[in-house]
């Protein structure tokens, strides 16, 4: 009987835990309310593309000039957790030529796929979640002005248990945060660049170390990192770190040359070409933010 009764009560106890996990890891979504009646304007929506990077990921690998507006997929994230792919975001049947803007806004802000499964945090929605409403729907008028490719996805390269997508919702609780980093922006310029940088640029995806968890370690935001393919580091660009003027990163931003007359490499040159495309007001935003961060 005592053994009986300890068995019911281990069951019980598995499935409140499985019900609780299942709980907790739910898919979120966004309110459909918040996009009812939203048009996107291309012409903003390129600029919001540029900003997001969304053709240093999802254009073809070694892609040039007009070509990287080929949103085919197929380059390659290793990381310590596995190998991620980038899919196809082209207007295709195999890209998301079927989404709607709330499909792209859940994506973006909430990591959730329209069928409703967690996208792994290879796509950087825990800086995207930051996006304005308007600028989502203008991306997407954007990109569906963009060429079709009928490039079919391959699958990410994860051993277990990474390849279990549920446990991405535990993930999310404990690393997306809806606050700034750089929570005083006194001016507009500061605001400006802290929303190309937290938000749409995602630089700290690569320039921020991570969590035992893979998560962005906050309290050391912009102070390097290992290169996630085991190659090498990502510098730091925190004031304390980097003695470059705001004139100096501009120009780099803008330029890809440095101070000392070094070029940009790496994946850092499809950055640059990105921000190419932006106003100099914008990178100027981006250096004054840099500058504008806390030392320690």
């Amino acid at each position: 009987m005592l053994l009986a009764r300890v068995l019911g009560f281990l069951i019980v106890l598995v499935l409140l835990g499985s019900a609780a996990f299942w709980f907790l890891t739910r898919p979120g979504q966004v309110d459909p309310e918040r996009f009812a009646g939203l048009e996107g304007d291309a012409g903003r929506g390129e600029a919001v593309f540029w900003a997001s990077g969304c053709a240093s990921c999802h254009a073809a690998p070694d892609a040039k000039g007009d070509d990287r507006l080929v949103l085919a997929g197929g380059y390659r994230m290793v990381s310590p957790f596995g190998t991620f792919v980038a899919p196809n975001i082209s207007p295709s049947s195999e890209g998301i030529g079927g989404w709607d803007t709330l499909d792209l806004a859940n994506a973006l802000l909430e990591g959730v796929s329209p069928e409703g499964r967690h996208y792994y945090p290879s796509l950087p929605y825990g800086t995207y979640m930051h996006m304005e409403d308007r600028d989502v729907a203008d991306l997407k008028a954007f990109l569906d002005t963009l060429p079709v490719s009928d490039a079919q996805d391959q699958p990410h390269e994860l051993p277990f248990p990474f390849g279990i997508r549920r446990g991405i919702g535990l993930w999310k609780l404990v690393n997306m945060s809806p606050g700034w980093v750089l929570e005083d922006a006194d001016s507009e310029e500061l605001e400006r660049g802290r929303y190309l940088v937290e938000a749409l640029g995602h630089c700290a995806e690569c320039h921020t170390p991570r969590n035992l968890t893979g998560g962005l370690d906050r309290k050391r935001w912009m102070d390097g990192a290992p290169n996630p393919s085991g190659r090498g580091t990502i510098p730091a660009i925190s004031p304390d770190r980097l003695d470059w003027s705001e004139t100096d990163i501009a120009y780099y931003l803008e330029t890809g040359f440095t101070p000392d007359f070094d070029s940009v490499g790496g994946q850092m040159a499809s950055v640059v070409a990105n921000l190419g495309h932006l106003p100099e007001s914008d990178r100027a935003a981006i250096a004054a933010y840099l500058k504008a961060l806390p030392q320690e």
